[in-house]
């Protein structure tokens, strides 16, 4: 489940609770915040670990484009060198070669910048729902505190040792 559909869910739960009569308190099921916060622990960490596998799969993938450079800049010297004999086919090789070599190193630039936008839109996506859970759970907070704070300014609050009940 996305982690911002279970802060949703959590922002939902907190705002719609019961009050709890003649207080400003409201009541809570704590097993079903329980239940979303496990799930928020579950759909995290393989957020993360997708995050990590693309940085995996983008290295993975450079790597193979500098061996087939490599490769393809090998085919082309041991190309030029069969050539060689001849002054005019030598310098078409050398061309073809240089040609080759060029074309390979694009490539392979091509690539690396393509994964590496690749990769930032899905950092970046992460980041924003990271962000999005923060400011979540810091709404959640303040809600809380705010409730608290109404408790004890109403007087409703527990009362201190000195105080008789009503």
């Amino acid at each position: 489940m996305d982690v911002l559909v279970l802060i949703d869910k959590l922002d939902d739960l907190v705002h719609n609770a019961k009050a709890v009569p003649l207080t400003d308190q409201v009541r809570l099921d704590r097993e079903e915040i329980y239940e979303i916060l496990d799930q928020m622990r579950a759909t995290i960490p393989e957020e993360i670990k997708q995050a990590r596998w693309i940085v995996k799969e983008r290295q993975e993938m450079l790597a193979e484009a500098k061996r087939e450079c490599d490769r393809i800049i090998q085919e082309a010297r041991e190309q030029a060198m069969r050539e060689a004999s001849q002054t005019e086919i030598v310098k078409l090789a050398e061309r073809q070669a240089d040609d080759i070599v060029d074309d390979a190193r694009r490539q392979a630039r091509e690539t690396r910048l393509e994964m590496e936008d690749w990769a930032d839109s899905i950092l970046s996506t992460l980041e924003v729902n990271l962000d999005k859970f923060l400011t979540a759970v810091k709404r959640g907070r303040e809600r809380l505190q705010e409730r608290s704070q109404e408790t004890v300014v109403a007087g409703i609050g527990p009362s201190s040792d000195n105080e008789q009940p009503y």
